[in-house]
């Protein structure tokens, strides 16, 4: 790979809208990560704060690791084939 290449963390996926499965360990760490403060919030937010907190939480996280799957991924495909 040359230095002018570009690395992605997510690759489009071949069929249907978005990324598939990591491929580089930083998208898989994103991934794990982001699984793992979903976890997290359950076990901390859920019996202290309620359902409604845990939702804005990880909507947040979601909007947030979709930003990254957008900056790091494949450009996704446009079009029908």
């Amino acid at each position: 790979m040359t230095s002018n290449e570009k690395r992605y963390w997510f690759p489009a996926k071949r069929f249907g809208w978005g990324w598939g499965v990591p491929i580089t360990w930083q998208g898989w760490a994103v991934l794990l990560v982001y699984l793992g403060l979903i976890w997290g919030g359950a076990a901390a937010l859920l019996a202290s704060h309620g359902v409604f907190v845990f939702m804005v939480y990880t909507s947040i996280l979601t909007a947030v690791f979709l930003a990254i799957c957008q900056r790091k991924g494949e450009p996704l495909h446009r079009g029908g084939k």
